[in-house]
């Protein structure tokens, strides 16, 4: 099963994924995408904060570019948290041309996982038009992705004001 879980800044989509998570048993691999070190204050709280949520039990993996061949070698219950951050770090280990990540190669290895996956991933098409070219392009890249992911999954739900919205398919 996958579930794709949508939401916008501080909406609190990861906790929403995290209590999904814990329900698919206590060993979840936490796939974490942010593996920069972070240059501000504010992302720094905000990876610590992640970290403390999570169970003793948890295994946690970071990725880069290369989510999906790790999502392939992972068995059992996984969460990724998140795809705005995997486009981030895609932006100078992607595809050679683009620099954007391969939602196809993501879609392929969420779909032969033999073990339930939650994908957390930032709604940022419901917000303020990017006043920059890098900004709009992150915009379109992730909703794009994020759009695959939605095709793939089993279930999409929308995070707003910490209130889950389970979204039909069309």
């Amino acid at each position: 099963m996958i579930t794709l879980v949508l939401g916008g800044a501080r909406s609190g989509k990861s906790e929403v994924g995290e209590r999904l998570a814990g329900t698919l048993g206590p060993d979840v691999t936490y796939v974490a995408t942010a593996v920069i070190d972070p240059t501000d204050d504010d992302f720094a709280a905000r990876i610590e904060k992640h970290r403390d949520r999570r169970p003793p039990s948890w295994v946690t993996v970071e990725v880069g570019a290369d989510l999906p061949a790790v999502l392939a070698e992972l068995s059992g219950p996984v969460l990724v948290d998140s795809l705005g951050t995997w486009v981030a770090a895609c932006a100078d280990t992607g595809d050679p041309d683009t620099g954007d990540p391969d939602p196809d190669a993501l879609c392929h290895a969420l779909a032969q996982r033999t073990g339930d996956t939650v994908v957390v991933s930032e709604e940022v098409g419901l917000g303020v038009h990017p006043s920059s070219d890098a900004g709009r392009r992150f915009r379109d890249v992730l909703g794009t992705l994020n759009r695959a992911v939605a095709d793939v999954a089993d279930e999409v739900l929308l995070v707003v004001a910490g209130r889950v919205l389970p979204l039909a398919r069309p």
